[in-house]
């Protein structure tokens, strides 16, 4: 596959008609990373670090995205955003195709689309002061005339629970749990109705990690947020998100609303993951389901179904023939053989 073939979008338009509850579209995106070698580093193939994924997020709706680390959660993330380039594929943000618009035009759209970052020790810059930090690009976007520049950013500081004397202070003053709270400060601060939360408690204990996820829950309810929630973690994605999606090697395997996907499972994909969450019962007995063998390499993913080196229910078709991606009912969708009389 050429470089040229890899850059060719769809035939879609560049503005579509979505529902008006529809805050963001993905459609058919795509992101690959070329592989070079030699000396003159020509390109010898791709990581195909996310293949095709569609999805709607609703407004003030939280969209849960899950899988095993490298399947291409975060790469999602920064694509729609345009903190990297995709190779194909849309993003409709209230119709309109972010991946179509020139850097003026997406200049104008940014104080809209925020994203926190999974580390919040390396995303907050150490040289600078919190108020600094939050409100920069408060100043750049004039989001607020600067004589009320710092009433504005004190403002902001309280609804995410910070002391309006810290705003002084520096990054290395506050423990993980603060950092992360300036972290979602920074991004609300530019009046957002998107934001993309990758892996945003992770680097955090589990009491801090709840009253993060609560303060995000309550902005959400606030401000009418919506969230694309990237995590690996099912409990916390059972707890916040609306509608879940599960990945493997790049792909959806499985989407549906919460309580179905957690209750009824569907994918042996999901199912494996979903044994492995511990429950707090010691007389719970542990369905566990082990799956075999690593992870497939992106770059070289396996023929037909990507998942069948791996899974127990694996079937001769499953090894030459890729699944559909269909609604199995009641919106909830899956790529699976398993459900081809369906």
């Amino acid at each position: 596959m050429s470089a040229k073939e890899l850059k060719e979008y769809d035939d879609a338009p560049e503005d579509i008609k979505v529902p008006d509850n529809v805050l963001l579209r993905v459609s058919g995106l795509k992101k690959y990373f070329p592989i070079k070698a030699g000396v003159t580093q020509r390109i010898v193939g791709y990581v195909k670090a996310v293949d095709g994924v569609s999805f709607d997020l609703e407004r003030g709706k939280t969209y849960g995205l899950v899988g095993e680390s490298g399947c291409g959660k975060t790469t999602i993330g920064r694509t729609i955003l345009r903190l990297t380039e995709p190779t194909a594929g849309h993003a409709y943000y209230k119709g309109h195709d972010l991946f179509a618009l020139k850097k003026k035009e997406l200049r104008v759209l940014r104080p809209q689309l925020q994203m926190i970052f999974q580390d919040p020790y390396s995303s907050l810059d150490p040289r600078m002061p919190i108020g600094e930090i939050i409100g920069e690009a408060v100043k750049e976007h004039n989001i607020v005339p600067l004589s009320e520049w710092h009433d504005y950013v004190l403002s902001v500081m309280k609804d995410c629970d910070l002391k309006t004397y810290q705003i002084d202070r520096y990054p290395h003053e506050f423990s993980g749990g603060q950092r992360q709270r300036i972290c979602i400060a920074r991004a609300l601060a530019l009046n957002p109705e998107l934001i993309v939360a990758d892996e945003p408690v992770s680097a955090l204990d589990v009491s801090i990690q709840a009253q993060v996820i609560n303060l995000m829950k309550d902005l959400q309810q606030k401000r009418g947020l919506a969230y694309l929630f990237i995590s690996h973690d099912l409990s916390v994605v059972e707890y916040i998100s609306d509608v879940v999606g599960v990945m493997y090697l790049g792909s959806l395997v499985e989407m549906a609303p919460k309580e179905q996907l957690f209750k009824a499972p569907l994918h042996p994909y999901t199912q494996a993951l979903l044994s492995a969450v511990p429950v707090p019962d010691p007389d719970y007995h542990m369905n566990r389901v082990v799956l075999q063998g690593d992870l497939p390499s992106p770059a070289n993913p396996p023929k037909g179904c990507k998942f069948h080196t791996r899974c127990q229910h694996c079937m001769e078709i499953c090894k030459e023939v890729v699944p559909e991606y269909k609604d199995i009912g009641n919106g909830h969708f899956c790529a699976c053989h398993l459900f081809d009389k369906q």
